[in-house]
């Protein structure tokens, strides 16, 4: 049987979305960077703030954003939906990190990430 280690996501700067990512859900956080990833990067000729392919951590699977040169075109064949106990207050709190509303439903809004990604945010239960 296979395990879920990761979600990659596709993306045109890494960094920066895995920042908002890391910000939207509670107890992740960008994979730190060591010395040695450092020097590797640098070997590179790339830093974190350049870097392709950004992880980002906690207690479920891995998001792992990687960097294409191609835009995204089409909506979403695989989102993220995520809940909170107070769903307008996590929407507002969303769009404040950059997020912005595409609908709203009875029981949960589908939301963009600053890059058009679609997510959803829905009320628990």
């Amino acid at each position: 049987m296979a395990a879920l280690r990761e979600i990659v996501i596709d993306c045109e700067h890494a960094p920066s979305l895995a920042r908002f990512w890391a910000a939207v859900l509670d107890d992740y956080e960008v994979l730190p960077y060591d010395d040695a990833e450092i020097a590797r990067l640098a070997a590179l000729g790339l830093t974190p703030e350049t870097d392709p392919t950004v992880g980002v951590g906690g207690p479920g699977p891995t998001l792992f954003f990687q960097q294409v040169p191609e835009p995204k075109t089409v909506k979403n064949r695989v989102h993220l939906d995520v809940e909170a106990p107070d769903q307008q207050a996590e929407v507002d709190r969303l769009l404040a990190l950059g997020a912005t509303v595409h609908s709203v439903h009875e029981r949960w809004t589908t939301m963009l990430d600053p890059e058009g990604n679609e997510f959803c945010v829905a009320q628990p239960g």
